[in-house]
Order: C-alpha cells, then structure tokens, then sequence
C-alpha cells in the first residue's frame, strides 16, 4: 500500500550564536523586533531581545504565546503526512454561513486513509483504475508463464529481482550516498533463482553465499571510505530480494508446483486487497501510525479474514492432499507475513524519505513496491505446504 508524501518545510527558527539554528521544526510564535538593544559579543551568547507585541483581544490564546515568546512544535512527524492548514478565519462573533469556503478535508485529517474518527472524505490514494489494469497485466503474464512453460516464469521472477535490485540499490545510493555494487548482486540474484529451481535448498545457499563474497571483493576497486557500509547495505540487499524471491522456485520445483506457486501469489494478492478495501472503508483505528498512518487494525482483520477464507479453498481445491483447516492457518500466516513484509518496506521508505521506490508500474509505484508484501511470504508459504503436504 503506497502513501501519499507531502514534504513540509521547517519552520524558520531563531537563528543563535555563530548562525546555528534552533532544531527543524521548531519556530519561534513571534518574530524578534526590527530593532533591539546593542549588546557585545559575550552578552548576545546569553540573551536576545524580548518582542513588544500588543495583546489582541479576540485572540488572547496566541497573544500570551507572543507575548511570552514560546517555542511551539510545527510541522509533520513524517515527511508523507500533510501539515493541516488552517481554514479560513471567521469574525469574532459570526457564525459560518453557506457562502463561506469550507475546510479543505484533506488538509483536516492529514491525508492519511482510514486512519481516525471524523474525518472527510477518504481518498483511495492512487489511481485505481491504472492499478487494476497493470495489475491484470501483470497476472496475465505470470500465469500464463507459469503453466505453459516453467522456465519461462523462472525468468520472470529473474527479471523482476534484477529490476528490484535496481531500484532498491538507486534510491540507496540518491538518499543516502550508499554505493551498493549492482553487478554481482544482479548476477547472483539470477543465480540464486536458477540454482534453487535446479538444485533445490542447497543451491540456493550456495548461490548467496558466493554472492555475498563477490559484493564484498566487488567493492575493493574502490577507494575504502565507507566500505563497511557499502558491503552491509550489499548483503542485505542480496538477502531482502533475490534470496527470499528463491523461495518461489523451490515451490516451482515439484509436481504440482505451478498449483502452489498460484496459491501463494493467489492468497498474498486477496491479503493485500482485503486489507485496503475494508481499511478504505472502515479504518479507524491506526495499526502502525510511526510507520505507515494508512494502515489500520481494520484492515489487518479484513486481510486475515479474506486470506483464511481463500486459503481454505485453495488448500482443498488447488493443492494435492490439501485439507480446508490447513487453508486457514496458510491465509492466517500469510496475512500476517504479508503486513509485515508491507511494513518493513514503508520502514526502508521512511527512512530513505521516499513515497515509492520507483515509477515503472502506473497506479502502484515500482516492482519493489509489489514485492513488499510478497518477498517475505514466500517462505512462509513454501515452509508450511512442506509441513502439510509434503516436497513434492
């Protein structure tokens, strides 16, 4: 689920000694006099002159404010949440009337969806019908990779770890000057996918290994500032996309692999959309408001509910041996793997101070912003239909 991002600007602050400034955010309630007292270099360390600013009478509340100078807290606590802007002011003493301009709801409740009582009209926050017509684009393709030719569909998961990759290692390298080596980790992230539909497990492992060695040798051509750094951004990243997108060619790997594959995406694709359909609609309550202010407990439990009830069809109808009450502890898991994995990556995004990690998908951002909640559940999903049905 993508956020929408507003950038506010900090609040001019009181510029001290030696031109430093007071904390980001922070902004004086009165701006100094034009003019004040001389003092030496040694007294202004230690004071500033105190504004005269008249009382106002039908403002009292922000009069005392000037009049004491305080410091107030502005701006948002994230960069993706609007900062309310005031509506317009009426006169003392009148009433609204209908010719006045009302509130902008957006301004109101922050831009977030769902996210608490009282709030106007609630925005889908992307365009839905790009997003509906790239995501059957895309289901076209993968499923009609996946059960006419497997290798074909082995290549697309490559191709989309490599753009991943990509993504992931740009906005590293344009927010926080993190210098990711992309070669070995693009070439070791196709290797990780082949190996483990050829070799299985163990291919899979020895594939990451040398991968996270090549990243490692790969950076010594260049100067050592940060190398510690870079390597550890590296490995995480061989970790985060091509090693948990392997997952998906081992449940490749097996006889009715093409099923199981299916049912992952199947149930991963319901957890996502239940959860933004019954949040958009019902959401109050903020799951996680630090992280991500559009997710709600709401949407949590219409994921859980809509992945159990898929899950149980999927287990009895798609998947050999399969029995209905092990569809419901699947999509159980699934659901919560999925918003995990959701909110891993909005952690990545708030952290680097971005809305999506990239364009290439109208209506849902980049590739990593589909793999968000895809990546950490394949695993899950490969563990328990071994536990339940067996290798294959």
């Amino acid at each position: 689920m993508n956020d929408s991002s507003w950038g506010a600007p900090p609040s001019a602050g009181f510029r001290g000694p030696g031109g430093q400034g007071t904390s980001p955010g922070y902004g004086w309630a009165a701006a100094p006099s034009s003019a004040g007292p001389a003092h030496e270099v040694g007294e202004a360390a230690q004071t500033r002159p105190m504004p005269t600013v008249p009382h106002a009478g039908g403002d009292s509340g922000e009069a005392a404010d000037r009049d004491r100078g305080a410091a107030r807290l502005s701006g948002p606590l994230f960069r993706d949440e609007r900062e309310p802007q005031p509506g317009p002011r009426q006169p003392a003493g009148r009433p609204p009337t209908p010719s006045d301009p009302a509130p902008d709801p957006a301004s109101a409740d922050g831009g977030a969806r769902g996210t608490g009582a009282g709030q106007g009209k609630k925005s889908a926050g992307r365009n839905l019908r790009a997003a509906i017509g790239v995501g059957i684009g895309l289901g076209v393709i993968i499923v009609a990779s996946l059960f006419i030719y497997k290798p074909v569909f082995v290549g697309v998961v490559a191709v989309a770890v490599v753009v991943g990759l990509w993504e992931l290692t740009s906005r590293l390298t344009e927010r926080k000057d993190i210098r990711v080596p992309l070669v070995p980790l693009a070439v070791g992230g196709v290797a990780m996918i082949v190996a483990g539909y050829v070799r299985g497990a163990q291919g899979a492992v020895v594939a990451v290994a040398l991968t996270a060695l090549a990243v490692l040798v790969w950076r010594m051509t260049e100067p050592p500032d940060n190398y510690l750094r870079d390597v550890t951004a590296g490995v995480f990243a061989a970790f985060y996309v091509p090693f948990l997108a392997t997952f998906v060619a081992l449940m490749l790997d097996t006889e009715d692999g093409p099923w199981r594959v299916l049912t992952f995406l199947l149930l991963t694709v319901v957890s996502d959309t239940g959860a933004y359909a019954v949040g958009w609609r019902f959401g109050k309550h903020p799951l996680a408001p630090r992280i991500s202010p559009g997710k709600t407990r709401e949407g949590l439990l219409g994921a859980v509910t809509f992945a159990m009830v898929a899950g149980a069809l999927c287990m009895q109808y798609l998947i050999d041996d399969g029995v209905w009450w092990q569809g419901l502890l699947l999509g159980l898991a699934v659901a919560v793997s999925a918003t995990l994995g959701d909110l891993g990556e909005s952690m990545i995004k708030r952290d680097l101070g971005i809305k999506d990690m990239g364009k290439l998908l109208p209506g849902h951002g980049g590739i990593m912003d589909r793999l968000d909640s895809l990546l950490p559940t394949a695993p899950v999903v490969w563990l328990l239909l071994v536990i339940f049905v067996g290798g294959g």
